[in-house]
């Protein structure tokens, strides 16, 4: 049986522009899960699916935490906002390791019934325990390019008056996913993960643990350590607004990028 789900190895980069520069490059690995695929992958002895193991995807820390089925959740926010939906709900995300994680930034691939992409979900945590998601129809092209205005506190270096940029590869045998964030004099942050297929086998797991060692520390903690670096370098602390009531954003199509 040929899996939809896999496992991509690749790099993830934070390029700041303004008003002060920084930069950061990690090597990191990520899961794509086909959510219709969940009873097939808990087999794999090294993936644990909503229980402890070596690298694992649980997903009730996923959506809105109620423990509700993943893909009733994805859909029934598609249906809310009067997308087609049907067809597989596919999850790109760093994996738990070890039984921890933290995932800045999951995205969904939501498809119609006939496989062709509809939409992509792109959910948000902060480093506070809060969660919101962004909901964006897409078209069914080989690179897709949308946008949105930030409505979700996220980094305290950076202002709430943002308009996000994203360019996404969808996955196959390479997957892109970059967010460009942008105010009103230009980009202010270029953030991206590109990452290279590989099947989704207890051998490459076992070897995406021990070949990328800085997810064993934890990215929860590599990103308190990016922003002591962003603060000792004179950038100051934003004000912390409260999470949006709605748990999901969904982007007018006049807000889709040309």
């Amino acid at each position: 049986m040929t899996l939809a789900s896999g496992l991509y190895t690749g790099l993830v980069s934070h390029a700041r522009t303004r008003p002060r520069k920084h930069s950061l490059a990690y090597r990191i690995f990520m899961l794509l899960v086909d959510l219709d695929e969940l009873d097939t992958l808990a087999d794999l002895k090294r993936l644990g699916i909503g229980r402890f193991n070596l690298v694992g995807f649980d997903p009730a820390r996923h959506g809105d935490g109620s423990g509700r089925p993943l893909k009733i959740q994805v859909e029934a926010a598609l249906e809310q906002a009067g997308i087609p939906y049907g067809g597989p709900v596919r999850v790109l995300a760093m994996p738990q390791i070890l039984g921890r994680a933290f995932n800045p930034l999951t995205v969904y691939f939501c498809h119609r019934p006939d496989g062709t992409l509809s939409a992509i979900l792109y959910e948000v945590n902060n480093t506070f325990g809060e969660r919101h998601s962004y909901l964006i129809p897409a078209p069914d092209v080989g690179i897709v390019r949308q946008a949105c205005d930030k409505a979700f506190y996220v980094s305290p270096f950076m202002d709430m008056d943002l308009t996000y940029a994203f360019r996404i590869v969808r996955p196959d045998e390479m997957v892109l996913v970059a967010v460009d964030s942008h105010d009103a004099d230009g980009l202010v942050l270029a953030a991206s993960f590109t990452g290279q297929r590989q099947p989704l086998t207890d051998k490459a797991l076992l070897k995406a643990w021990l070949t990328h060692p800085w997810m064993t520390v934890g990215v929860f903690a590599a990103i308190h350590v990016e922003a002591l670096k962003i603060w000792l370098k004179g950038e100051n602390i934003r004000h912390r607004p409260p999470a949006p009531a709605n748990r999901v954003t969904v982007a007018p199509r006049a807000k889709l990028a040309a």
